[in-house]
């Protein structure tokens, strides 16, 4: 008889994501087992456990982490891999609350849009992050960085955003990476010379307004993944999928929640199975969301 494939899902949060549990299932996982209110300290103990009680090798057992901290994932991600005693393996994926893969989704729509309307990369381009600080906001301010752009992380508190965007650069860039923080009240200093915008605010908050729309005379994109009305951005339907932005008088192509939410879903759905199906063990992050997120939407 055959062995289950069995996904250990753990989270710092005191529930686990019914929409990850859904994906696990849905990509071929054959049982999904949930860890709540995991401290950094307990994931080498659930790993060893995992590994130890199945044969050598990759033993059809794979490690999700969710939580809502992206920075603990990764650190969790990291304790996984270190806790690895060969022969005995196992497999993991950090996304926590969605982030690493939404982000994903977001810079591989806006870079394929880039490049097909503007013969340009995320390469010296300015690009604005609103809801920065949160998780989605800053995977995707690390992943604009890492492609060469300069970023500009912004929140409510300017103090906060100042810290996680040199959080950022220490972490996962380098030194010479151009990422700073700003204020919402900022943003009119910005706008006028900004390329991209990307939106990860709370739902329902819209952050640019129609009279910004009309003085940011450099926007080439705008994408928003809030589903919620009203839109992030002003204009900005939740269906649109590089279509001309209504309001903007750069002719701003805007992307919308559900067509980012498109290549997330497919991005983690490919990440689960290639858990699934690796004949080593991996352990897989933003950047490897990112390259799926690409893959998908290169093939459309």
């Amino acid at each position: 008889m055959s062995k289950p494939l069995i996904m250990h899902m753990i989270t710092t949060a005191k529930n686990l994501s019914p929409f990850d549990v859904n994906m696990a299932y849905d990509s071929g996982w054959d049982k999904c087992v949930p860890y709540t209110s995991i401290e950094t300290d307990e994931v080498e103990g659930i790993v060893q456990d995992a590994i130890f009680s199945r044969p050598p090798g990759l033993n059809k057992t794979g490690i999700f982490i969710g939580g809502r901290d992206p920075h603990k994932a990764i650190d969790m991600l990291n304790i996984c891999k270190n806790s690895l005693v060969p022969p005995f393996t196992i497999s993991a994926f950090a996304d926590p609350s969605g982030a690493f893969t939404t982000a994903a989704g977001m810079i591989a729509k806006v870079e394929s849009v880039l490049l097909k309307k503007f013969d340009k990369s995320f390469l010296g381009l300015k690009v604005v992050i609103l809801g920065g600080t949160g998780p989605v906001g800053l995977t995707a301010a690390v992943l604009a960085s890492s492609a060469g752009a300069e970023v500009v992380v912004m929140g409510r508190n300017k103090e906060k955003c100042d810290e996680i965007a040199s959080l950022c650069k220490e972490k996962y860039l380098n030194s010479s990476s151009k990422i700073v923080g700003a204020s919402n009240d900022e943003l009119d200093l910005y706008i006028k010379n900004v390329d991209v915008v990307l939106a990860s605010a709370a739902a329902g908050i819209q952050l640019v307004t129609d009279e910004q729309l009309k003085i940011a005379n450099n926007l080439k994109v705008a994408a928003d993944v809030n589903a919620v009305p009203p839109s992030g951005i002003a204009g900005l339907d939740v269906m649109q999928d590089a279509k001309e932005l209504e309001g903007s008088t750069s002719g701003a192509l805007g992307i919308g929640a559900l067509a980012i939410g498109n290549v997330k879903y497919q991005a983690q759905n490919k990440l689960l199975k290639k858990m699934a199906n690796s004949e080593k063990p991996v352990f897989l992050d933003f950047h490897d969301a990112l390259e799926l997120a690409r893959e998908y939407v290169s093939s459309k």
